[in-house]
């Protein structure tokens, strides 16, 4: 029979697949595999799905999907999920190293949350001007193992994010990967942020790599100071930390919690 063993996580409300698939039981049209799994109501229903994989540089390689079926660099929530996840199964210690297509991660597993080492952000862009709807949009672009525009909002309840993030998204000044977007409050103390996910084609409840594309353009203008506390939208708090020189930003960690919800195996009904 089809049985596929899996695992749900989520690392504070972003929820993910899990499976384990040194052995390769999930091959051939992954990308169609991926987009039915991830349906809600009528599957599993996800953020995305991982697969982890064996490395020959590092503990394991994963393979990270978003629910449209295409394969991107990096998911800083994710990241923090397989860790636990390959800790939890036995296939590494609490220190460990992986392979992504955005480079190797270090991360680190703790009691309570897990923290991990991003790769070296890219293509800082501190003044963007982002034209929706007629209105040009000051904003800040930096590209933190995915793309992420950043906007600073006075209101994070007013922001229409569903129009402004796809419009934001599918624009022509980032085509053609297009690009997550970020709507952010400076608080006493932190940021609050929203974010709207490319792939995932809505809001999320947080995002990894767009909390940390927000701590360091916050940071790159003299905001805020490492490490950061975000607040998400789905209530929890990660923690972005990082070194800005005034020209580039290095040793970049993200740290926040990381949950196994539960565990399973997938049906052939989940692919009807």
């Amino acid at each position: 029979m089809y049985r596929i063993p899996f695992v749900k996580m989520h690392a504070s409300g972003n929820d993910f697949i899990l499976i384990d698939n040194r052995a390769g039981r999930v091959d051939g049209d992954v990308s169609a595999f991926v987009k039915k799994i991830c349906r809600r109501h009528y599957s599993v229903g996800a953020d995305g799905l991982i697969l982890i994989e064996p490395s020959g540089v590092a503990d394991f390689r994963w393979h990270y999907f978003n629910p449209d079926g295409n394969e991107v660099e990096m998911c800083g929530n994710g990241s923090r999920c397989a860790a636990r996840f390959a800790f939890l199964k036995g296939i590494t210690g609490r220190k460990l190293r992986f392979e992504t297509l955005a480079g190797i991660i270090h991360a680190e597993i703790k009691d309570g949350s897990v923290k991990v080492q991003l790769t070296k952000p890219k293509d800082y862009m501190p003044e963007v001007s982002v034209q929706i709807g007629g209105v040009n949009r000051d904003a800040s672009f930096i590209n933190t193992g995915v793309p992420h525009v950043v906007y600073f909002v006075d209101d994070l309840e007013s922001v229409d994010i569903m129009k402004d993030g796809s419009l934001t998204r599918y624009h022509d000044l980032f085509k053609p990967e297009g690009t997550n977007a970020n709507f952010v409050k400076v608080l006493e103390g932190g940021l609050a942020i929203r974010t709207y996910e490319r792939g995932v084609e809505g809001e999320t409840l947080a995002c990894g790599t767009g909390a940390t594309a927000a701590a360091l353009v916050a940071g790159a203008r003299g905001l805020v100071d490492s490490p950061v506390s975000l607040t998400t939208r789905g209530g929890n708090t990660l923690k972005v930390y990082f070194e800005w020189d005034g020209s580039s930003f290095s040793e970049v960690y993200l740290e926040g919690d990381a949950v196994l919800v539960y565990q399973g195996e997938i049906e052939e009904g989940a692919l009807l």
